[in-house]
Formats: C-alpha cells, structure tokens, sequence
C-alpha cells in the first residue's frame, strides 16, 4: 500500500494584530475629552497659584537680601518700588551708602532688582510699604526701622486682579514683616484677615 507524502503546513507565523475599530476609537476618544475637561480646572489653580508664590517668595528674597547687606556692611539698606511708587512695578534692593534714606542713582549699591509684575497682579501694603512713597528700611542691626525713627512693622499683600470672593482669596498671599525683622508669607481667610490667623505660613 503506497503512503502518500503529508502536505507540507506553512511555517509562516500568523498576523493576528488588528486596528482599532471605528467604535474603540470613539469611546477611546470620549473618555480622553472627559479627562482633559476634569483636569483643566486643577492644572489652572496649579499655574495661577505657582505664579503666585514665585511673586510672594522674589518680595521675600528681596527683603531678606536688603537685610543682609545691611548687617553685612553696616549700612541702612532698603528695598523700593523701581518707580518709586507702586510695588507692581517691581522693586529695588540696595545699600544706603550716602544715607539720605532715598535711592540715589550712581550712588547707592544695588544688589537685586525684580521685573515688573505682570498685569494681573495687584500689590497693597501698610507701614512704611504703603503710601505715596513706599519703602522698608533695615538699619544696620537689621531691624526694619522708619525714616522718622521707629520700628516699622509692615504687611505687603500681593493678589490676582482677575478673581473674586473666595477664588480671590486663595490667590492671595500676605508677606508679613515684624519689627524685629523676623519675615512670613500666609494666605489670608477673609478680606479682613489682615493676620492670616487661621490659616498656615506658607
């Protein structure tokens, strides 16, 4: 009895992958579009509040600077708005070498300047921060002292223009000066939570 040769069984590997279907790639789409719409409102809080603390932590450095270089050389050191005004224009940092207790050009040493704030931000202070002509003063012990004689304790509040009520708030950030000195930034609870009590140093 003549055996018959078995066909040989193709040895190729199979493509079993396959595209998506029209109705996977919808869902897929759906549930991507729903994720970006949940997340868009927490990566904006993230932005708005990154933005910020990196103004409420330069204001910070800036005062923290004037005071060493105060100690540092002996001098009065100050920091002012560049303008000469208003703290959102930015501000100056430097040594009172004639000590007339005012910036004089050429003169005076700078040791830190910050850019202008962007337009969103408002700046509002007390103390000798406020005003017309707003200043803080170290003296060489660095204690923030005023012009006249005087500690000067002080609180500069900076806060977005584009918020209100409570998102305000959030926005908000007090850098608080005591008259020994010692610097804080806190986030107030109410309008008129000028002591940020309730609420955690940032």
């Amino acid at each position: 009895m003549k055996s018959h040769p078995r066909p040989q069984r193709d040895q190729r590997p199979r493509n079993n992958q396959r595209g998506f279907t029209l109705i996977e790639l919808i869902v897929t789409l759906a549930i991507a579009a729903v994720m970006l719409t949940l997340a868009a409102p927490s990566f904006l809080a993230f932005k708005r509040n990154s933005e910020l603390i990196s103004q409420a932590n330069g204001l910070v450095a800036a005062l923290n600077t004037a005071r060493t270089e105060a100690m540092k050389r002996g001098l009065g050191a100050m920091v002012v708005p560049r303008d000469g005004q208003t703290w959102a224009s930015g501000w100056r940092v430097f040594v009172d070498t004639n000590s007339d207790s005012n910036y004089t050009d050429g003169t005076d040493l700078v040791t830190l300047e910050q850019p202008a704030l962007p337009s969103y931000f408002t700046v509002s202070a007390t103390g000798t921060a406020g005003g017309g002509s707003p200043y803080v003063l170290y003296n060489s012990s660095g204690y923030p002292v005023t012009k006249s004689g005087g500690f000067g304790a002080l609180t500069i509040s900076i806060a977005r223009t584009d918020l209100s009520g409570q998102d305000l708030l959030e926005q908000t950030r007090r850098v608080k000066l005591s008259s020994t000195g010692r610097l804080r930034t806190c986030k107030p609870t109410s309008a008129t939570d000028t002591q940020c009590s309730g609420t955690q140093n940032d």
